[in-house]
């Protein structure tokens, strides 16, 4: 965001805050300065300020648009390119709820430690998403979950009826039916 953008934001929310329903012109904005802060600068200088014609403020301009607007100093310079206040993108948004639910899985499922423990695994991946997908394509390929396995965990073997359901593509076992 550039400082004319941040100066207009700041302008649209002075102006609402003080029940315009409008942001405050740039005429109303260097009134009010001067009436309330002592000193003001003129709707010319803040159009320039806006316009981008005047990039940079001096240290006094400022502070002064900093203590009218109650804002850091800091504030009022334009970020840096590519910054941005806000998580980076979508996908960065899906990971953080996905691994909201893994930790929520972890705490749900604590009465069995192993899959609360590859929850907590795959929630603290920086990626978790990424992660998700693969073993997803993982579990595509028939037989490849069954030989990770034995080359991961030796000698803990998938029983016969586990292996031929994962063959015909059934990934958990049938419901129990109650008489």
């Amino acid at each position: 965001m550039t400082l004319g953008d941040k100066l207009r934001s700041l302008r649209s929310v002075e102006g609402s805050l003080r029940g315009l329903g409008r942001a405050m012109t740039q005429f109303e904005l260097a009134q009010a300065m001067k009436r309330e802060v002592g000193r003001g600068l003129s709707q010319a200088y803040l159009s320039q300020i806006e316009s981008g014609a005047r990039p940079h403020l001096t240290h006094t301009t400022r502070e002064l648009l900093a203590r009218f607007f109650r804002v850091y100093p800091g504030f009022l310079v334009d970020d840096p390119e590519g910054y941005t206040a806000t998580l980076q993108s979508e996908l960065r948004v899906e990971d953080a709820k996905i691994d909201s639910l893994l930790f929520a899985g972890a705490e749900h499922f604590s009465g069995d430690p192993e899959l609360s423990d590859a929850l907590l695994v795959v929630a603290q991946e920086p990626d978790s998403r990424r992660v998700l997908l693969l073993l997803a394509e993982i579990l595509r390929v028939p037989g490849l979950a069954d030989r990770l396995s034995e080359v991961l965990q030796p000698g803990v073997k998938a029983s016969a009826e586990q292996q031929d359901d994962r063959r015909r593509g059934r990934r958990h076992p049938p419901p129990e039916v109650s008489n």
